[in-house]
């Protein structure tokens, strides 16, 4: 008896299911994000003004990494024939050099982070203006920007590069 009204009530909803209101379509886009922050003109136009501001202190660190290396390979050198208390000046001397080393990278670090995220917030903004435009002009329902997978079909990526290298 029970299997009875189960079937009933499923034939009742498939006789039903002609007179439920046709659902329109949803249309979903993909935006591959990581992508537009790599190869999109504004991004690279950031990276080359990071390069550019940063290429003085970069090169500053590098020669210090160097003067700190051949001090530090001298002091090992001429430990042996150095007298102690000359060493002992030496060895003060590179700690200091060291530290003075560790902090400046330690600025430049800090200093281009903070510019980078900067930099990416304005690729970032000009980048969901773009996917807002193509979305509303192709009638787009949802546009995804992380996705586990996304096939070909939906990723619009391609269409917002463009878009972003025709803007000024």
């Amino acid at each position: 008896m029970k299997s009875w009204r189960s079937w009933l009530v499923l034939a009742s909803l498939f006789a039903m299911a002609p007179l439920a209101p046709a659902q329109e379509s949803v249309r979903i886009g993909y935006v591959n994000t990581e992508r537009i922050l790599r190869d999109a003109v504004p991004a690279k136009a950031a990276q080359q003004k990071l390069e550019a501001e940063f290429s003085r202190r970069d090169k500053e660190l590098q020669d210090m990494a160097a003067r700190l290396k051949a001090t530090g390979e001298r002091l090992e050198r001429d430990a042996a024939v150095t007298p102690d208390s000359e060493r002992q000046r030496r060895q003060r001397e590179y700690a200091e050099l060291e530290k003075e080393f560790q902090r400046k990278q330690r600025e430049f670090r800090e200093d281009l982070n903070q510019r980078r995220n900067e930099e990416l917030a304005q690729v970032v903004e000009k980048a969901n203006r773009v996917i807002k435009q193509i979305a509303e002009q192709e009638k787009f329902d949802f546009v995804l920007q992380e996705a586990v997978f996304a096939s070909p079909r939906v990723d619009i990526t391609e269409k917002v590069l463009r878009a972003l290298a025709n803007q000024k």
